[in-house]
Order: structure tokens, then C-alpha cells, then sequence
């Protein structure tokens, strides 16, 4: 057969094409092979690799503007956060002096209703006071002339005797 046997694996240098060729020096095949890679590599670069790229240059710039979105928004709250606490310590400033207001109203009010009672109870106490007096002195000499009676009256009741007699005797004497 005319090979020779290296390593157990026969190799048959006359049947490669009769003369010996050097690896260290690139043949058409190593050519062939690059050109195709190279095409295949311009291919994946251009359908493959430029959409992905796209729809990732797309997502990062939705990514970032929503990110930015966030902070106007976070900015927006705050304003609104602000606003709300400031609108919230004026309306309760007011109603602090609303309602201060109608505390010294409804006390200027009472006070004064019962200034208004006290002199209307004044007056008419005045007034009893004069009716009193004025019937007082009108009754006074009634009363005055029927004590003697009602005292004679009660001393015969009292003692039991005739004390008329004995008081007229007694004043006449």
C-alpha cells in the first residue's frame, strides 16, 4: 500500500497530490473560508445586530424618559404637597379667628342681654318697691287704728278677761 504508519494513523503523502504543502502558508481554502465569515459577519451586523441596537437605543431613551417623567412629577407633588399644607394653615388661621371672632361676639352679646336683664330686674324691683311703699303708707293708718282692737282682741283671749274696759279705764285715767 505504500503508506507509512505514524502514530497508528496512516498517512499517504504520494496520494495528497504528490508534493508536500506548508501549513504555516494559507492556501484558497483559508481565503474562501475568511470571505464567507466576513460576509456572514456584515449580514448578522447589518439584520441582526443594528434592530437590536435600535430597540435598545429605544427602550434606554423611554427608560429615560420616564425616569425624568418620575421627577417632574415627584417635583409636581411636592409643589402640590406644599400648596396643600399652606392652604391648609390659612384656612385654619381663619377659622382660629372666626371662630375667635364669634366668641367675643356671642360673649358681647350675652353681656349684654344681661346688663338688659339686670336693670329690667332692678327697675322692677324698684317699681315693687315703690308699690309696696305706697300701699304701705296707705294701709298704715288702718293698720294702725285696728292695733289697738286687735290687741284688746287677743289680750281677752289671752288672759281670758274683759281687758276693753280695763284699757279704757286705764287710758282715761
Amino acid at each position: 500500500m505504500g503508506g507509512i504508519m505514524v502514530s497508528g494513523a496512516p498517512v499517504w503523502a504520494a496520494e495528497a497530490g504528490g508534493g508536500t504543502s506548508n501549513f504555516l502558508i494559507p492556501n484558497g481554502t483559508f481565503f474562501f473560508i475568511l470571505a464567507i465569515f466576513l460576509v456572514v459577519f456584515g449580514v448578522i451586523a447589518k439584520f441582526v445586530v443594528q434592530p437590536i441596537q435600535k430597540v435598545f437605543d429605544e427602550r434606554e431613551a423611554m427608560i429615560a424618559k420616564t425616569a425624568q417623567d418620575n421627577r417632574q412629577a415627584a417635583e409636581q407633588d411636592a409643589a402640590a404637597e406644599t400648596e396643600y399644607r399652606h392652604e391648609l394653615a390659612t384656612a385654619r388661621t381663619k377659622a382660629g379667628a372666626i371662630r375667635d371672632q364669634a366668641r367675643t361676639e356671642g360673649r358681647q352679646v350675652i353681656d349684654e342681654l344681661r346688663v338688659e336683664a339686670n336693670d329690667e330686674v332692678a327697675e322692677e324691683l324698684r317699681q315693687a318697691g315703690d308699690e309696696l311703699k305706697v300701699e304701705g303708707d296707705a294701709l298704715a293708718p288702718t293698720l294702725n287704728a285696728s292695733v289697738e282692737t286687735l290687741s284688746v282682741d287677743l289680750a281677752n283671749r289671752i288672759l281670758g278677761v274683759d281687758a276693753s274696759t280695763s284699757s279704757t279705764t286705764a287710758r282715761g285715767q
